[in-house]
């Protein structure tokens, strides 16, 4: 995305310090799952993702990384798809993604009570409560209207900054043809919202997930991940998938 973007401070090997790049071909390079891409800084480091052996008794062993047998159709359909789009293709979908991002941005803005974290450069939004808007609320009322955010739950940084829990968004080019109405819906989720308490941790709610599903309503399920410590959620969060996928009657 990033290239094609437009004038932008260094962000790659331009950058003291940055070591290596990593981009998923499936998301901004509109492949198919399964290809990535992994660029480093040099040979020395480029050679420590290698996986080499000789200790066994059949032939030596060598690949660029530890899994050995990779299916060669992801890898051949995003190099098509790459060839297919080209510099021409790809600057326009950033273009149509980048007037999106300006439409939901500036839109977010004038909503009393919601803010956009920090000066975003891409096509990712956060959006945080600036007096009245629970963010947690915004993206439950969001799905009501047909639209899918993520809530992000808030996080203590190693200095103790602690950033905000926040209303996610993914923007892609496709968003461009339905950016004005989700810039409606958006308002429309936090009028709804607008003055509801925040979410707060629910101490019973792991066990009723577990034998009654996830609510229709996530925001408690978030507080709760939220206040809860690692080492706790980490398990619950397996227990929660197990639960979802095992067979009915098990």
């Amino acid at each position: 995305m990033l290239p094609w973007w437009g004038q932008l401070d260094a962000w790659d090997f331009a950058v003291p310090g940055v070591t290596s790049l990593s981009a998923d071909l499936h998301k901004y390079g509109y492949a198919p799952k399964g290809a990535s891409v992994v660029l480093h800084r040099g040979r020395e480091r480029h050679a420590a993702q290698y996986f080499s052996t000789t200790a066994w008794p059949g032939y030596p062993v060598v690949n660029p990384t530890v899994l050995g047998s990779r299916a060669a159709g992801a890898m051949a359909a995003a190099w098509a798809i790459g060839e297919a789009l080209g510099d021409e293709g790809y600057a326009d979908l950033v273009a149509r993604t980048r007037s999106a991002v300006t439409t939901i941005r500036d839109a977010a803005a004038t909503i009393p009570g919601l803010r956009v974290v920090g000066s975003p450069t891409g096509p990712l939004l956060a959006l945080a409560d600036d007096g009245g808007v629970d963010p947690f609320h915004l993206v439950d009322a969001l799905r009501r209207r047909g639209w899918l955010a993520q809530c992000q739950p808030a996080m203590t940084q190693p200095d103790g900054t602690v950033l905000p829990r926040t209303a996610h968004l993914t923007l892609t080019a496709v968003s461009d043809s339905v950016a004005a109405d989700l810039a409606v819906s958006l308002a429309q989720a936090a009028d709804e919202v607008r003055g509801i308490p925040s979410a707060t941790p629910d101490p019973g709610l792991v066990a009723r997930v577990l034998t009654e599903g996830l609510p229709d309503d996530l925001a408690g399920v978030m507080a709760t991940l939220e206040a809860l410590p690692a080492e706790v959620v980490r398990p619950a969060l397996v227990q929660v998938l197990q639960a979802a996928i095992e067979p009915r009657g098990r």
